[in-house]
């Protein structure tokens, strides 16, 4: 179909590829529940060798630009940017709120992004300027952000990636439910955005967070007509993603509901 590249179909079959040893390690940990030590051991070499085999199959798309991932820091305007896991607490506890997230940066635009749920095959694809779409048995989900206009009623995840900002985040989580009073934490904030994506929240607000953990979902976000921004921005008639890639903060919502949730933090 058209709006699948050959670039795409490639890191879409790469990321296949390299999960299905993911998803045995998924079934697995049920079983070494009762062993905290083994589910540390199992997890950290689970997670190592999905980090390895990604780089090693995106090298063979672009051989020519670096792989990095949540602990690398980002240095070039080309590049692919990988969370290999992520929502890793979720996976360590069984919890299927996880996702392999991967993203083509060339010249700081990001070209296409890849996210994907192998415990529920829930694969979600978008390239720059051709859509958003979830994977389907015989025809692919185009994606849409929700319409919905009322914000009592919108539904909104909220996250952090580091525990030091529990007093920021616990005022968000207020904020949010003084306004909607429909707040998830889910623990994903790349299942978050593909989520949003699909119409499936409203709007998604996380802190701290390295840019290979949003950069797929920022694509998928804004292909199915949603509106990304940081969340210490001041003006919000432009999106500014250099900004989030420098702070992790981020704001991303529908939009309808643009202006309406951003007000909630200023």
């Amino acid at each position: 179909m058209a709006y699948i590249t050959p670039l795409l179909t490639t890191v879409v079959e790469s990321v296949k590829k390299t999960t299905s040893s993911l998803d045995r390690d998924f079934a697995e940990l049920e079983k070494l529940q009762n062993s905290v030590k083994s589910i540390k051991t199992f997890v950290f070499n689970s997670y190592t060798r999905l980090e390895q085999n990604l780089k090693i199959e995106l090298s063979k798309i672009r051989s020519d630009i670096p792989v990095f991932t949540t602990s690398d820091k980002i240095v070039g305007k080309s590049y692919f940017a990988i969370s290999p896991i992520e929502g890793l607490i979720n996976f360590a506890h069984g919890n299927a709120d996880f996702a392999v997230s991967v993203a083509l940066i060339e010249n700081d635009e990001i070209v296409c992004g890849v996210i994907y749920n192998p415990s529920r095959d829930e694969m979600f694809f978008a390239h720059v300027g051709m859509g958003a779409f979830k994977e389907g048995p015989r025809n692919h989900e185009r994606l849409r952000v929700s319409s919905l206009k009322d914000i009592e009623s919108a539904l909104v995840s909220a996250g952090s990636n580091f525990d030091k900002d529990a007093s920021k985040l616990s005022k968000i989580h207020t904020a949010i439910l003084s306004r909607t009073g429909n707040l998830r934490v889910s623990g994903s904030v790349a299942l978050d955005l593909a989520y949003l994506a699909s119409g499936k929240l409203d709007a998604s607000v996380s802190l701290n967070n390295h840019f290979c953990s949003l950069a797929a979902g920022i694509l998928m976000v804004k292909e199915a007509g949603g509106a990304v921004r940081s969340l210490n921005q001041t003006d919000i008639r432009v999106e500014d993603i250099k900004k989030v890639r420098e702070t992790g903060d981020l704001i991303a919502t529908n939009f309808n509901l643009n202006q309406k949730i951003f007000e909630i933090f200023k």
